[in-house]
């Protein structure tokens, strides 16, 4: 479900073109990036526009993204395992990295929140930041295709996947628990909601992890990924002792 076009102002007509040129990608129908840019704490405070979310956009830009990632260290990384292209592609392909992305990006400015979401800081939630990200990505794809999309991911990922390579990026601590926990038992770690706390526009949750009969945590975090990189991080540094 689609605004039309006409009920975008000519003043968020032009913020949505400048933030286009601050990016250097051009869209032909900027409806697709309006899109991206609603949560759905708007839609759920806007019965008119219960479907009018980035869900579907960052459902589809997470795989783009994926796959732009893949592809790029294949190649980059002619000598390397599978299992090191898969370690830092977890690490790029991440809240953690693209949350300060997202940032630089200006999209904190670009949001469409509902009023609960706003008054609580969603702006600058790393969840929602990385969110709309992937959603972005996942609108260009469809009006531009995935060449353009690709170069686009790979602007602002490659200096990331560089500092991983380097050793200067963030950990994935869940990539790493798993490498580990694999070398002693042969079986992967199972993680588990175990709570949720909050409202709907404000959520925290808590993850344990099962390894093997142990059970770590719970351990909190504002999204599940979040949470499963805190008890994947608890895990892993009690196995390291």
């Amino acid at each position: 479900m689609f605004f039309d076009s006409k009920k975008i102002s000519p003043e968020r007509k032009k913020q949505l073109l400048d933030f286009c040129k601050s990016v250097q990608i051009k869209f032909g129908d900027i409806e697709l990036l309006e899109l991206a840019f609603h949560h759905r704490s708007f839609s759920n405070e806007n019965a008119m526009h219960k479907r009018y979310n980035n869900e579907r956009l960052e459902f589809l830009g997470d795989s783009v993204l994926g796959m732009a990632v893949a592809a790029f260290l294949y190649e980059d990384m002619e000598e390397n395992p599978e299992g090191d292209l898969a370690k830092i592609k977890a690490s790029v392909v991440s809240e953690k990295s693209l949350a300060p992305i997202g940032l630089s990006m200006g999209i904190d400015k670009m949001l469409v929140l509902g009023k609960g979401e706003e008054m609580t800081g969603g702006r600058t939630k790393p969840a929602i930041l990385a969110d709309c990200v992937e959603a972005i990505i996942g609108a260009y794809y469809i009006d531009s295709g995935f060449e353009k999309a690709c170069n686009f991911v790979l602007k602002f990922l490659v200096p990331e996947i560089r500092k991983v390579q380097n050793n200067r990026g963030n950990l994935d601590y869940k990539t790493l628990l798993q490498e580990l926990f694999q070398k002693q038992s042969k079986k992967c770690p199972v993680y588990e909601l175990v709570d949720t706390t909050g409202p709907d526009h404000d959520q925290t949750f808590f993850m344990s992890v099962h390894l093997g009969e142990k059970v770590y945590g719970p351990k909190s975090g504002k999204s599940k990924k979040e949470a499963e990189q805190s008890v994947a991080e608890y895990a892993y540094r009690q196995l390291k002792k």
